[in-house]
C-alpha cells in the first residue's frame, strides 16, 4: 500500500519530489505512476494493477495536470466521480497558474491546488508542508 501516490511524468520533477520527501524524512510508502492511463489503472485495478486490492488506497494523491495518455483533469474527474475513490484527497501539483486550470480543478473536486515552485528550496519546503498536512494533520473518513 502506498500512502502517497505521485502522478508525474517529468523525471526531473519526480526526482525533486523524492529528494524533498527523503530530505524531510517523509518515510511513508510512495508509489509513482507516470501517466494518466497508468493512474486510472492503478485506482480501478485494471491493466498492470489488476491484482491490486482496492483496500490499498493512498492517503493522498499528488497529481500533475500535464501528463500523457489521459490528462490530469480527466484523471481527477474520474477519481472524484467514482464512489470508490472520491474520498481520497487529491492535490494538484502543477506548473500552471492559469485561473482556468485552478477553477476547473476545484470544480472537479480537487482538495488543493499548488503551483510548483521554481526555486529548489521552496519546492522541497512545499512538498514537506504538503505531506505534513495531508499525512499527519488531515483526517479522512473511516468508511466510504
Amino acid at each position: 500500500m502506498a500512502d502517497v501516490l505521485i502522478v508525474e511524468d517529468n523525471p526531473s520533477d519526480e526526482e525533486l519530489m523524492l529528494f524533498a520527501l527523503n530530505k524531510h524524512k517523509v518515510t511513508n510508502s510512495i508509489k509513482i505512476v507516470r501517466d494518466g492511463q497508468e493512474a486510472l489503472e492503478y485506482f480501478f485495478c485494471t491493466g498492470f494493477s489488476e491484482t491490486r486490492q482496492t483496500e490499498e488506497e493512498p492517503r493522498v494523491i499528488f497529481l500533475d495536470l500535464n501528463i500523457p495518455k489521459v490528462n490530469g483533469l480527466e484523471v481527477l474527474d474520474q477519481l472524484k466521480s467514482s464512489r470508490e475513490t472520491k474520498h481520497i484527497p487529491v492535490v494538484i501539483l502543477s506548473t500552471s497558474s492559469e485561473p482556468r486550470d485552478i477553477t476547473t480543478s476545484y470544480c472537479l473536486g480537487a482538495n488543493s491546488y499548488v503551483v510548483k515552485p521554481v526555486d529548489f528550496d521552496e519546492f522541497t519546503r512545499s512538498i514537506k508542508d504538503l505531506c505534513s498536512y495531508w499525512l499527519n494533520l488531515n483526517r479522512t473518513p473511516v468508511s466510504h
